[in-house]
């Protein structure tokens, strides 16, 4: 890798910032302006109000942020309209929990795909919500007037939650929209982002999971690819055009823009941006916060190793379990193999280095300012230093007792709801605390298998004992060691055993019913107390001053770097779940020596991988029938090939998948919904020769659904570019 440094030091000891490449910055909408002409450069053929407007239609009204009731900015991807009657694309893995919600062992849609022929056959789906952006608006200085520099962190904190409430509720009043206000750069501004959320999105198509999936695990966060990641959507509006939850009466959302979907075939060069919700960055990560980065990915892929290698060979055993947890596995394996990768990025691309460099550079430049630049990262060293043991026992705790088995925590939720139940002071709440329960057990049974449950938990009870810090363990670890021996699995036999809570029967017996008397005795739920109490007790262990300084020193650095770059270098915002724009070009890349990648695919390369059924490259009949007679209809490049996938330059992270790549037209040419493994450091340190984004190419897209799945309802309804 060429070093690259974020600040250059000239031979008078003047600092001078590097030039931006135009590929790497996830931009706000509202000021893209700024970036125009790099824009132009890269082959933009629209103006900036094309993309964003609030007087006129534009591209932002076409992109969606997919999220869930309750959290509905948290978006976990992304979606772009597609059609007049509110038809939405994403991608197949953020569609996934939904086809597996809907699925059964006689209408297993992640085996065999699904398709609606018509309106009427689209699924509902509880709980998920469709976000568009109406307008954002620079608050900095409205926040900022509540702030002082005496302020603690806690005193900061409370004074930027009650200021952003009233802009928020000012922005909102009389309205259908939700509004929040978002930290930028660390703290050091401010911006309000106003959505109008939809709350019945039903589930249109996807293909089978042999092509929403393919390559499996194999291929994830690698290029070359072949995976055929896409499913579809509809949002439903009520009759008046306003959100409204699921009705039968509700009609197809009538968008103020769809995009056009491109059949037109894609150069190397060509002009291609991306517009969505990248979920997490950290670009001004210092290198003591990238050493725990490193500690937290490596245990993270050890704790993960272990649930996968069960989950596995549970899921091979019938068609049942592997629909209870196809979802969740992908949901575990994703970041599991994320975590590996980026490791290996981090060292082969000398991640530290950089940021050591950067970090020289800054003690320079702040050697003569404000005290709070010069201690910044004397306060960012000790914070990471006083929670570094903190850290490592929290990601245990998260990864191997949380989140790793499901039974405690859950039990522990139900529990806790029961005590509320009996609580005087939520009597006016009773109804809605029993819903919420009812829901919780509703859906956590539905997906429950308990021989595959008593497995996770007696391996990763195992290794969370073996492997945490005695200082940290829980005493129910300490227990079962001490009694059973070292076995765990006898250990958690006897905990179902005893557990109204093994099985949604006795489960529901209990709560027809609640003893809470019975409860504090059950062993599941105390399982899960002990493990929610470690979980909330480690973060008090990190001393209060060291906490705050960390925060101040981070926002101190950070804005020690924006006031360095100011007049030399555009600067973007770390990504936090806010619609972004990034800018580049469909290119080519070279990883290693002799190695030379094509900027696209084709589905030549589907039969070239495929194995055999039931794994990681399944081809299904059908395709494998269109393939080999290169029945590709009018989707077929001009040599007869049909391509499936293909990079770019541009900067994208979680959350863009299913973002709408488009082109200089503000056509959709395809749907990202990976990043090359290569690059897998770039959320800390943007890699520009290496950094690919991976997208399904809107032909591959509109072929399966024309030619595989003879869905000509939904190609009708969208209008295609050729």
């Amino acid at each position: 890798m060429k070093i690259r440094f974020l600040i250059i030091a000239l031979a008078l000891g003047m600092l001078m910032p590097a030039t931006a490449r135009a590929d790497e910055g996830m931009w706000l909408l509202s000021l893209l302006g700024k970036n125009y002409a790099d824009m132009q450069k890269a082959g933009f053929k629209l103006t900036v109000e094309d993309i964003y407007s609030i007087n006129q239609s534009c591209l932002k009204d076409a992109v969606v942020g997919l999220g869930e009731d309750g959290s509905p900015f948290n978006h976990f991807c992304t979606g772009e309209i597609v059609s007049p009657k509110g038809l939405m694309t994403t991608n197949h893995h953020c569609g996934y929990e939904k086809l597996q919600q809907h699925s059964s062992v006689g209408h297993d849609y992640l085996r065999d795909g699904f398709w609606a022929y018509s309106m009427d056959q689209e699924l509902p789906n509880p709980g998920m919500t469709a976000s568009i952006l109406v307008r954002m608006e620079d608050v900095t200085d409205r926040v900022k007037a509540a702030l002082s520099d005496e302020m603690s962190e806690n005193e900061r904190e409370r004074a930027i939650a009650k200021i952003s409430k009233q802009i928020e509720k000012q922005a909102t009043e009389g309205t259908d929209y939700a509004a929040h206000v978002e930290s930028m750069f660390n703290g050091n501004q401010f911006f309000l982002f106003v959505h109008i959320v939809y709350k019945d999105v039903r589930l249109v198509g996807a293909p089978p999971s042999s092509m929403g999936k393919f390559g499996g695990d194999t291929d994830n966060w690698m290029w070359p690819r072949h995976t055929c990641d896409f499913s579809m959507f509809r949002i439903y509006t009520a009759p008046d055009g306003s959100p409204a939850e699921y009705s039968a009466d509700n009609v197809p959302l009538k968008p103020k823009h769809f995009l056009p979907v491109s059949n037109r075939e894609l150069k190397e060069g060509d002009y291609a941006m991306v517009m969505g919700f990248p979920g997490t960055t950290d670009r001004f990560l210092t290198s003591f916060g990238l050493k725990e980065t490193e500690v937290e990915n490596q245990l993270r892929y050890e704790i993960r190793s272990v649930k996968i290698n069960i989950l596995r060979e549970e899921m091979a055993k019938s068609q049942a379990v592997r629909i209870k947890y196809d979802s969740k596995y992908a949901e575990c394996s994703n970041y599991w193999k994320y975590s590996d990768e980026q490791n290996k990025a981090l060292k082969q691309l000398n991640t530290m280095g950089v940021k050591l460099q950067i970090e020289q550079q800054y003690r320079a430049w702040a050697s003569d300012k404000d005290k709070k630049y010069r201690e910044a990262l004397t306060l960012i060293e000790k914070g990471y230093a006083d929670r570094a043991a903190v850290s490592v026992a929290q990601t245990y705790c998260i990864e191997g007792l949380l989140i790793g088995p499901e039974l405690p925590w859950n039990a522990y939720q139900i529990g806790r709801g029961c005590e509320l139940l009996d609580n005087p002071q939520y009597a006016l709440f009773r109804d809605a605390v029993m819903g919420s329960i009812n829901e919780l057990v509703e859906s956590f049974y539905k997906d429950y298998n308990a021989p595959t449950e008593q497995r996770l938990e007696a391996a990763l009870f195992r290794y969370v004992f073996t492997h945490l810090d005695q200082q940290f363990m829980p005493e129910f670890l300490i227990e079962a060691n001490k009694k059973y021996k070292g076995n765990f699995e006898k250990y958690v036999a006897d905990l179902h055993k005893k557990s109204i809570f093994a099985d949604e029967e006795s489960c529901r017996k209990f709560l027809a019913k609640p003893d809470l008397k019975k409860l504090a005795k059950d062993p599941v739920y105390l399982v899960g107390s002990q493990i929610y109490d470690m979980y909330t007790s480690l973060n008090s262990q990190i001393p209060k001053e060291s906490k705050d300084g960390l925060e101040r020193g981070i926002r101190n650095f950070t804005d020690g770097i924006l006031q360095i770059n100011e007049g030399h270098k555009l600067m973007s915002p770390d990504a936090n779940s806010t619609i972004r724009l990034t800018y580049g070009n469909v290119k080519a890349y070279e990883p290693r020596d002799a190695v030379a990648y094509s900027y696209f695919t084709t589905l030549a390369g589907v039969l070239e991988k495929e194995g055999p059924a039931g794994g990681e490259f399944e081809v299904p009949a059908r395709l494998k029938q269109l393939i080999e007679a290169r029945d590709y209809g009018r989707y077929a490049d001009k040599d007869g090939n049909l391509h499936a996938c293909f990079v770019t330059t541009n900067d994208i992270t979680g959350g863009n998948s299913g973002s709408p790549v488009m082109d200089a037209e503000g056509n959709l040419i395809g749907l990202a919904f990976d990043g090359n493994s290569e690059s897998m450091s770039g959320d800390i340190d943007f890699e520009e020769q290496l950094q690919r984004c991976i997208c399904l190419d809107t032909r591959y897209l509109l072929f399966v659904i024309d030619k595989y799945a003879g869905a000509k309802n939904l190609i009708d309804e969208m209008t295609i570019v050729e």
